[in-house]
This record gives structure tokens, C-alpha cells and sequence, in this order.
């Protein structure tokens, strides 16, 4: 079952069951009222014509009185205390015989239907004395009989429900009527309303279903669509919207990693590869060429294994994967940076600046792995006149690691994206000596790991400086 169903049944099986107990309970206050009305009447005229025989003495008098109740809408018949018709008007004798003495034992069911229980009595101020009766048949006759001289003689009003049955009969079925055609618009009302709500959700399920088959994670939810209703369906797609534009984006940078990746492995396998095939064709090859070949295969498999290392530190980094902590003394870590950085260099000037003792919660051997990656790239693009500067400042809550150099810089319009994986300051991609390209994204990724950041600064032809901002140990 659908959604969209699901919610119509919903609207229209709630509303109808509200319609339905308004019907029903309109229906009993209707229908008692009708009803408490005729008992009121009933009883009024038998007090009235009551008052009028307590006046008169003559059987012509008392005759007059009973035939001039007619006005009052009632008929009236007399008994006597033996329950023998004594006097009636004209229109009771249309009514039938009623065993007086049952009457008054009482337990006479109400007139009205049982539903009507429900509804509040309409008078419930003023108590007849007498005693009502119900007489089954077709039609329904209302009788209240009232005691006349201290029991001597009943007055019986007497009153046809058939016109009243009717009336109520009909409103009956007006509220069925009313119940099931408010309940059928509500199911229509509601399968319209579900559609309309629902459509950013059958754009969605459209949407997602085109990008399965397709695999174009270009497509998106029509913003107008999007827009339009501004509820939480409406959030909803602007939501799918956001997630297929950062699925799209991490599609496009994991196919860019991958192309890039099965460049930068194949150029140091081919070089293996041509080098081991020249030693294997060419045995008579001279000593020293034999040792060049040798050299170069070796040089390029240290550049394979540094870069399948740090392919393997980022796809750990992809998968979110926790470092290690432990307290670190950052100027510490500094000395033995230098110390390693000392047999990199290719004839700059290595210096020391500033040092402050700093400590920190961290992984010793990645924080170690940030600072040489900064030290390496200064060494590389620096010429064997220039120099390389390494600071330790603290700064408040946080320790701010500087690697300066007086290389070649970077251009403005490269510098945003030096972090990105494989990325190249130069457009054709030549490789550095023994570089992989993923030494910055793996920097800022540790920094990241750490609650820092890495920035550069740099200007063409006067030098770059690496930064590293890391929070201490309180």
C-alpha cells in the first residue's frame, strides 16, 4: 500500500469517524428535544385542563372543559379509579385502549431511541406528577396520565408520535447521508492533498531512481519543486539536493584520485620495468651502465613505496580511522626533525628560530611526519644558496610550527589548491624528485586529526612559508 494511501484512508477514516459521532450526537439532541417537547406539552395541558375540572362541578361543565382542550393540541380522556373510560374529546377517540392500571405501574420505555440517551434532557427544571406511557404500534401514541380528586378519577392526555417519527426518521438519514459523503470528500480531499504533499517525495524517489540507472550524479530535484512547499518535505529535497552536490563532488575527486593515482604508480613501474627488461636483453651491457640502470630501478622503487605509503595514509584518513594519543613534547619533536632534516640537505642553510617548550596531546610519529613533509617540500624548491628556517612559537592555547624557505614560491592562482591530492603547481605534471604529490593533503589531514590547520603563504621568487597551528594541552 502506498504512502499517498495511506495517508488518504488515514484523513478519510479519522474524519468520517468525527463526522460520523457530530452526525450521531446531533442526531440524539435532535431527536430527545422533538420528543421532551411532546411530554411537556403533555403535561402542561393535563395541568391545565386538571385546573379547569377542579373549577367546574356539572358533567355539561366538566364535557365543555374536556372538548375545550382541543385548542391545547392534546387529546383528553377521563377515568375512573376502576379504569372505565368515563370522558373523552372527539380526537381521542382515535387514539387505542391503554390499561390505565399498567400505565401507572410504571416502566413506560422512552419515546425516543436509544442514541438519544446521549443527549442532555431538554426539561430538566420542572417534574411532572403524573406518569408517561408509550403505546407500540403505527403509529406511536404518547399518553400522560395525571390523578384528578385525590385518585377518584384519572386525566389521560394523549398525543400521536407519527409525525414526529417521521421528522426524525428523515434527519436519520440526512446524518448517514451527511456521514457518508463527508467521509467520501475527505478520502478525495485527502488523496489530492497526499499527492501535493508527497510530489517532493516522487521527485526524490524519481530523481534517485534516473541516478541508479544512469550513474549521473549531476542530476537534481527541481528547486522549484524544492521550494515550493517550504515544509519539511520541502527541506527534504533541498537536503538531497545538498547530498547529491557533495556525492557528485566525492565521485569527481575519487575519479580524479584514482586517474591520478594509476598515473603517478605507472611512471615509476614503467621506469622499473624498461630498466630491469635493459639489464635482462642487454648482458654485455658496460659495468657503469649496468650501475646506472641498477641505481635508477632502485631510486624508483623507493619513489613506489613512498608513494603506495602515503596512498595508504590517506585511505586511512578516508576511512576515518583514529591516531593514537599520547602526550608530546613539541620542541623535542622539533630537534629530532632537524636532526633527520640535516642529511636532506642539498647545500641550504638549515636554521633554528624560535623554540618554546610546548606540550600537547598527539600521535608523536604523524605530528613527526607533518613537520619533515614541510621541511622536504622547503629542501626541494629551495636552490643549494638558499635557506630553510624551522620555528616553534607558542601562542596562547595553541602552538603555531613555521618551516621558512627562499625557494621558488608558488604562483597566487596555485596556491588554493596545493592541498589537493596529486595537484601541481605546473600543469604538466612533472614529477619532483622523489615526490608523490600527496604530501600536503596528508600534512593538513594529520593537522586536521589533531583539532588544527595548515596554511601557506608564499611569493614568487622570495620564498613560501608552511604553517601549522595546533592546540596544546591545557
Amino acid at each position: 500500500m502506498s504512502l499517498r494511501l495511506r495517508l488518504a484512508l488515514w484523513y478519510g477514516g479519522l474524519t468520517g469517524l468525527l463526522v460520523l459521532l457530530v452526525c450521531a450526537y446531533s442526531y440524539a439532541v435532535h431527536s430527545r428535544a422533538h420528543y421532551d417537547e411532546i411530554d411537556a406539552a403533555l403535561a402542561s395541558s393535563a395541568e391545565h385542563v386538571a385546573v379547569e375540572l377542579s373549577a367546574v362541578s356539572t358533567p355539561a361543565a366538566r364535557a365543555g372543559v374536556l372538548h375545550a382542550s382541543v385548542l391545547l393540541g392534546s387529546a383528553m380522556r377521563i377515568y375512573g379509579a376502576d379504569g372505565v373510560l368515563r370522558l373523552q374529546t372527539e380526537s381521542g377517540a382515535s387514539a387505542p385502549a391503554v390499561d390505565l392500571r399498567e400505565l401507572l405501574a410504571g416502566g413506560a420505555p422512552p419515546p425516543y431511541p436509544a442514541v438519544a440517551r446521549l443527549a442532555p434532557p431538554l426539561h430538566v427544571a420542572r417534574r411532572p406528577h403524573g406518569a408517561f406511557g408509550l403505546v407500540p404500534g403505527s403509529p406511536r401514541w404518547r399518553l400522560h396520565v395525571l390523578p384528578l380528586a385525590a385518585g377518584a378519577e384519572y386525566l389521560v392526555a394523549v398525543a400521536p408520535l407519527d409525525m414526529i417519527d417521521r421528522s426524525v426518521g428523515r434527519f436519520a438519514q440526512i446524518m448517514v447521508v451527511m456521514a457518508a459523503v463527508g467521509t467520501a470528500l475527505t478520502f478525495l480531499v485527502g488523496w489530492l492533498l497526499a499527492a501535493h504533499a508527497l510530489r517532493p517525495v516522487a521527485l526524490l524517489t524519481a530523481t534517485a531512481g534516473a541516478i541508479a540507472r544512469s550513474g549521473e550524479f549531476s542530476r537534481r530535484v527541481p528547486a522549484d519543486a524544492a521550494a515550493a512547499t517550504g515544509d519539511e518535505l520541502g527541506r527534504l529535497a533541498a537536503t538531497f539536493n545538498e547530498m547529491l552536490g557533495s556525492l557528485e563532488q566525492a565521485y569527481l575527486i575519487q575519479k580524479r584520485f584514482v586517474s591520478d593515482a594509476s598515473h603517478e604508480l605507472r611512471a615509476p613501474l614503467t621506469a622499473i620495468q624498461a630498466n630491469l627488461e635493459l639489464l635482462r636483453d642487454r648482458a654485455d651491457m658496460p659495468a657503469v651502465e649496468r650501475e646506472l640502470a641498477t641505481r635508477e630501478a632502485a631510486r624508483e622503487a623507493d619513489r613506489l613505496a613512498r608513494l603506495v605509503a602515503d596512498l595508504l595514509a590517506l585511505a586511512r584518513a578516508d576511512a576515518g580511522m583514529p591516531l593514537r594519543r599520547e602526550s608530546v613534547e613539541l620542541d623535542r619533536l622539533l630537534m629530532d626533525v632537524v636532526g633527520e632534516a640535516r642529511f636532506l640537505m642539498r647545500g641550504q642553510k638549515l636554521e633554528i628560530g624560535t623554540l618554546d617548550p610546548c606540550a600537547m596531546e598527539g600521535d608523536p610519529d604523524r605530528l613527526k611526519q607533518l613537520l619533515l613533509i614541510f621541511v622536504d617540500n622547503a629542501i626541494k624548491y629551495t636552490p643549494s644558496d638558499g635557506q630553510v628556517r624551522l620555528s616553534l612559537r607558542r601562542e596562547g592555547d595553541t602552538a603555531a610550527f613555521t618551516v621558512e624557505d627562499t625557494g621558488v614560491g608558488i604562483p597566487p592562482s596555485a596556491l588554493p589548491r596545493v592541498f589537493e591530492r596529486f595537484y601541481r603547481a605546473d600543469g604538466a605534471r612533472s614529477r619532483d624528485p622523489g615526490g608523490t604529490g600527496l604530501g600536503l593533503s596528508i600534512a593538513r589531514w594529520i593537522a586536521a586529526q589533531h583539532g588544527g590547520s595548515v596554511h601557506l603563504e608564499s611569493k614568487m621568487g622570495r620564498g613560501t612559508t608552511a604553517t601549522a597551528i595546533l592546540p596544546l594541552r591545557p
